[in-house]
Order: C-alpha cells, then structure tokens, then sequence
C-alpha cells in the first residue's frame, strides 16, 4: 500500500512539474520578466558588463590582426653639423651620422634629408601569434561568464525584492485590518461602558491599542515603502508599477523539482578563469620559440656634403641617392628560457590555485543545493500549518469578541486573542513567503530561473 502511494504521489509530482513547465505566461511571471528586463538594460553595473564583453571581443580580433604586416612611411628634414668617427657606439641614445670620418671638428651646420618606406611581417611565430589569439578568446569567455553571473545574481535580487514588496503589502493589510478591528471594538466598548456593562478603563485602554495599532500600521508602510525603493535602485528607475500580487499566499509551488548545479553561473566563471591562467602559461611558453620575420624598404637621402667634401649646406634638402632592399630575419631568443622559467612555473601555481579555487566553489554549490531542498522542503511543511493556526485563532477571537460584547469577557482576554490573531495572520503570510524564497533560493543554486519562474502563477 505505501509503495502505491508513493508512487501515485510520484506521478502526481511529475504531472504538476510538466504542467509548469507548459504553463502559459501569467500576469505575474510576465510582471517579473518585465522587472528582470529592466533590470537588465538599465542597471549600471550589467551594462558596464555588456561593454566589458564587446572590448573583450575587440581583443580578439586586434590579436588576429597581427598578422598584418606594419608598414611605416617618414620623411625627414634636417639642419646639423657633420663631425663624424669611425668606431663602434652603442646606438641607444645616440643620433648616428653617416659618411666617412672627418679630418676635424667643424661647426657650422649643413642640411641633409631622407625620406624611407619599412615593411615588416612577421608570417611565422610557430605559435606565439595563435597563442596570443587563445588568451584573447579565453578572455572573452570569461567576460562573458562574468557577465553572465552579474546578470543572473542580480535577477534573483530583483525577484527577492518584488517577493519582498509583495510580502510587505500583503502585511500592511493585516495591520490595516487591526485598525479596522481595534476601531471596532473600540465603537463597542463605549456603548457598553455607557450602559454600564464595562468599565470606562476600557474604553482608554482601546484607545491606547487604537494608537498601537497605528503605530503598526505606520511602520509596515514605512517598511513597504523601503522595500520599493529597494527595487527601484535595483533597476535604476523611479516609478514603478503597481506591484500587487496576492498569489503567492494562495497556493504552494510543487516540491518536485528537478534541478543541475552545473548551470550555476558561478560554476562557468571559476571554469573561465581556469582556461584563461592556461593560455596565459601557453603564452609565456611560447616566448622561447623563435620568429622569423620579412622585412623590405624603399629609402632616399639627401646631404649638403659633396663626394669630394665640398660643402653645399642647401643641396641636402633634396634627393640624391636612392636604394631599396628586402630580406629574411629568424631571431631566436637563446636565453628567453632561464629569463621566464620562474614565469612559467609561477603561471603553472596559477592553473592549480584556480583548479583549487573551482573545487572550492563546487563544494559549496553542492552543499548549498542540499542546504536550499532542506529549507524548500522544511517551509512547505511549516506554511501547511500556518493556515489552520491562523483558522483557529480566527475562531477564537471571534468567540472571545462575542463574549467581550456579552460581558463575559475582560479587556485582557479580548487583547491576548487579538494579538494571537495578528501574530496567526502575519505568520500565516511570511510562511507562505518563505516556500517561495526557498524555492527561488534553490533556483538561485542550482543557476536555473526557471524553476521559480514556471511555479509562478
């Protein structure tokens, strides 16, 4: 018998999640897409993050034009004097003079000039270039799924303030409902007073509950109010709609739920940080290998010096020789390897930590999935009490006001069953809250919105 049931409970949990999940858009999940979409282009920090996303792409494609060859054109006027040596000087910091040595130091200045065209390429890096490129893309992945968590712990915040908004007005009712039955039997006892039935104490201690139960009234929509301006910084606007939903405090979502921690966005960042520390290491691993580049020039020069030495300071400003010239460069850097050895073993501490890192995070994902099904499944069974709680306080309050108005009752008796009362009410709503905040909890766990959003009626 219990195995039937169990299974018959077991098709019933499966009937009600494909049910769900055909549902039909409703007026509240489309209030809360409608909220999330806000959210998501006005909010600051996600649109910094789209950005983010589009220069990482621009990187992307800035490392694949390496591959286009530089090619530099300058020209060059000049007036200087022409004392020349022949030796070697290291070039750094020296501006070289061509021409053969001079017999001494003459200063007065001639003009020279040159004008050049430098084409360098460089087809072959044997896998810097690509290497390069892979940082670019791993980059970009990890924009992306840094975006992709910003956006996501950010649409559970605004579903957690709209619940928030939802629960406080639903509790500013409560508390208007006190007034409304504070002010009632406040009418009442005047009349029994009157007639001498009660003692006019009573008719002052109502009056100080009337004040009380302003009081409370006043902080719930001062509460209220809180929690609009709550949502609204969340969406960066300032009006919004009206954002009344009674719903969620009549029905329950199904505790069936299928879910996967391997959406948690969290998961795909601390995976996107891993690829990008190793292709950062592939990177440093390439920079031992050598370059072969292509390189070709085109050039004239102009001097105000003869052949013969004579001087003719103006003739430099034009052309008098010209020459151009291609060739093949292979560059190997011999030493690189002892230079970044302690680069590479640092880069590959690097992948471990993140490797660590990633570890870390599942661990916690999967205990905060174990977490979030204990708190969903201990709220379904506390908001199913609630109900007949807030039922039987109901009844007794009624009674014990008919015996207040027939004289069998004292003040005190007639308050304890109306704070009973509002404590029952109040309790009966946040309970209710609670399995909707657990379930989006769990949903915010396991990176699936949709596990809230299809219960949401």
């Amino acid at each position: 018998m219990y195995r039937f049931l169990s299974g018959l409970w077991g098709v019933v949990c499966l009937l009600s999640c494909a049910q769900s999940g055909i549902a039909q858009e409703t007026p509240a999940r489309a209030a809360i897409k409608e909220l999330l979409q806000t959210a998501e282009t006005n909010y600051p920090l996600l649109k910094s993050k789209a950005w983010e996303i589009k220069a990482a792409e621009r990187a992307v494609a800035a490392g694949k034009s390496s591959l286009i060859p530089t090619l530099d054109a300058s020209y060059q006027a000049n007036y200087a004097t022409y004392n020349n040596i022949t030796g070697m000087a290291y070039p750094q910091f020296l501006v070289p003079i061509s021409g053969p040595p001079s017999s001494s130091n003459r200063y007065d200045g001639v003009f020279g000039s040159a004008a050049s065209l430098l084409l360098n390429w460089q087809p072959v890096t044997f896998g810097q270039r690509s290497a390069q490129v892979d940082v670019s893309k791993a980059g970009l992945q990890y924009a992306k799924a840094d975006a992709g968590n910003e956006i996501f712990q950010h649409k559970i915040k605004v579903i957690n303030a709209y619940l928030d908004i939802v629960t406080a007005t639903e509790l500013e009712k409560v508390y208007e409902e006190n007034v409304a039955r504070t002010a009632a039997n406040l009418s009442v006892a005047r009349t029994l007073v009157t007639n001498g039935i009660k003692p006019g104490v009573d008719t002052a201690l109502l009056k100080a509950e009337m004040s009380r139960a302003k009081v409370d009234l006043l902080n719930s929509r001062k509460y209220r109010e809180q929690t609009v301006i709550a949502l609204s910084a969340l969406l960066s606007a300032d009006n919004l709609p009206a954002l009344t939903d009674s719903s969620f405090f009549t029905r329950l979502p199904a505790a069936c739920l299928p879910a996967d921690t391997a959406k948690n966005p969290l998961l795909s960042l601390y995976a996107s940080n891993i690829e990008l520390s190793k292709a950062r290491r592939k990177v440093l691993g390439k920079t031992i290998m050598p370059t072969l580049g292509v390189w070709g020039t085109a050039y004239a020069r102009g001097s105000g010096i003869d052949y013969d030495g004579q001087v003719k300071a103006t003739d430099g400003l034009a052309f008098q020789r010209y020459n151009y010239g291609v060739g093949l460069q292979l560059s190997f850097p011999v030493l690189q390897f002892a230079r970044i050895r302690s680069q590479v073993q640092q880069a590959d501490f690097l992948v471990r930590s993140s490797e660590e890192k990633m570890n870390e995070v599942a661990l916690q994902v999967r205990k905060q999935h174990t977490l979030a099904d204990t708190a969903l499944g201990t709220a379904l069974t506390v908001a199913k009490e609630t109900p007949l709680y807030y039922e039987s306080a109901s009844f007794s309050y009624k009674a014990m006001q008919s015996r207040y108005q027939s004289g069998l009752a004292n003040f005190a008796d007639l308050m304890q069953a109306q704070y009973a009362l509002i404590k029952a009410a109040t309790d009966n709503k946040t309970a209710y809250m609670a399995v909707w905040k657990a379930l989006l909890y769990k949903a915010a766990v396991n990176g699936d919105l949709s596990l809230f959003l299809n219960q949401v009626n």
